[in-house]
């Protein structure tokens, strides 16, 4: 039988990235994956392919909308071969995918691939090909999330599909009907609409993105109905059934009065749940909360204390980063060191166009914690670069504390925010306040600039170019 320091189960970022940083440590590691490729939802189903296909898409929507403008033409009519952005999808994954089994092998990590299940506290049976049983003095549980679903909906995953089957359609829909406005549904319905689809947007709530700043929520909304989306909020769905090569969608609006939604495919969005089936947890003694996610303490030590859970198996915001950041703090932990993670600090981003990006708090959990706080905010269609790029929609938005002027907050949403807000997490990582941000030098012309001028906006109405 191989003994190991440590064992990881699951291979997606957190799992991953758990192994490396053991085997750096200097720490005999195995990694056990269930399925053929490592990489996980993220690199596989999600994050990856997902804005594979939000670049495609992208420039296919500037080539038919933006290009003539830019004084580009084309000659004859601009198609899309959904066959062929698929297809590059893919080797993006593939190509990524196999940076992953080169880094397992540059840090001699055995694979395992399997179902990862406990025997007991130190002992793992892999069930594959072969079976086969491996000992471990530690083990990190990083098996990840599935798509959620709705108790009365049927995934038949042709035309009522997953986040996974949206990624490999065979054509673009005529009318995409979208069940959840979080994250996953915007963005691939973004991607289907850009691409000639009809796309209605079916939300519970009474905003689309509702776990991020409401401001960011009534800017997105406003620029996807300006995209032609429509979008239903405070909608409560009842029913979905095919018939043949059409999907029926009954909702109850905020009223009561029944709202019934034809189209050819059915996107459901509702969310993510922990995965952790066939992993036997009992048999380990790790405790499973009724929301079927893994119970841990602040150091990521489950009910067993040589057994540690990261990623989208614990409490927290399901996001590749947020697993990253775990597994090395659960590495560093095992190896004796004090690592430290400020969840406040991870950031959420949304990959729409613009896309929206988030880290700290909002101003309604400020307000709800009553803390008195100032508000900055600068809109991109006052910088230099959105003119030239065509990118005006948005704004940067920075929530500092009243008294001491420390930056409590940042919520942005235009061109690159996804890569603007490592900015806000290094600010606030440090402590700065709107004043030491305001001060720094941006380089023009840059979205950036929106960030200090938010500042300037925050330290008591200062902007430059408002």
């Amino acid at each position: 039988m191989n003994s190991y320091d440590v064992a990881v189960i699951g291979s997606g970022p957190g799992g991953y990235v758990a192994a490396i940083r053991c085997a750096q440590l200097g720490m005999k590691t195995a990694i056990i994956e269930k399925y053929a490729t490592l990489g996980g939802t993220c690199l596989n189903v999600g994050c990856i392919p997902s804005k594979a296909l939000l670049d495609s898409s992208h420039h296919y929507e500037d080539a038919v909308k933006h290009f003539e403008e830019h004084g580009i033409e084309i000659p004859g009519d601009i198609k899309v071969n959904l066959e062929k952005m698929i297809a590059r999808k893919q080797s993006v994954v593939d190509q990524t995918v196999g940076g992953i089994d080169f880094l397992m092998n540059k840090n001699k990590i055995d694979v395992y691939r399997g179902v990862g299940s406990f025997k007991d506290a130190t002992h793992i049976t892999i069930t594959g090909e072969k079976n086969i049983e491996i000992e471990a003095k530690n083990t990190i549980i990083a098996t990840g999330s599935k798509p959620s679903n709705l108790p009365f909906i049927n995934l038949d995953k042709e035309r009522i599909i997953t986040s996974t089957e949206a990624l490999k359609l065979k054509e673009i829909p005529k009318h995409l009907i979208v069940i959840g406005g979080g994250v996953i549904g915007l963005e691939l319905g973004q991607v289907y609409k850009r691409l000639g689809s009809e796309v209605t947007v079916i939300e519970y709530l009474d905003r689309i993105i509702p776990t991020m700043d409401a401001g960011l929520s009534k800017e997105l909304t406003k620029v996807l109905k300006k995209q032609k989306f429509t979008i239903n909020t405070s909608h409560k769905v009842k029913s979905v059934e095919r018939k043949g090569n059409e999907v029926i969608v009954k909702a109850d609006d905020k009223k009561g009065n029944e709202i019934e939604f034809k189209g050819d495919y059915c996107l459901v969005s509702v969310g993510r749940r922990p995965y952790t089936d066939g992993l036997n947890a009992e048999a380990a003694g790790v405790k499973v909360t009724d929301r079927g996610q893994i119970e841990v303490n602040d150091h990521l030590q489950t009910t067993a204390k040589n057994i540690y859970a990261i990623g989208d198996v614990v409490k927290g915001a399901m996001l590749a980063h947020k697993a990253e950041e775990e597994g090395v703090f659960v590495a560093e932990t095992i190896a004796g060191q004090k690592p430290h993670i400020d969840y406040n600090l991870i950031p959420g981003v949304v990959y729409t166009w613009p896309e929206v990006a988030s880290v700290g708090k909002t101003e309604e959990q400020l307000q709800e914690a009553k803390v008195d706080y100032k508000v900055g905010s600068f809109p991109m269609r006052a910088l230099g670069r959105s003119r030239a790029s065509m990118d005006l929609d948005g704004f940067v938005k920075i929530l500092a504390d009243k008294k001491t002027d420390e930056i409590l907050g940042v919520h942005m949403i235009g061109a690159r925010a996804a890569d603007m807000i490592a900015e806000a997490v290094v600010a606030m990582e440090y402590r700065a306040s709107a004043e030491d941000v305001s001060r720094m030098s941006h380089a023009h012309p840059t979205f950036t600039e929106a960030i200090k001028e938010a500042a300037l906006a925050a330290t008591g109405d200062r902007a430059l170019h408002m």
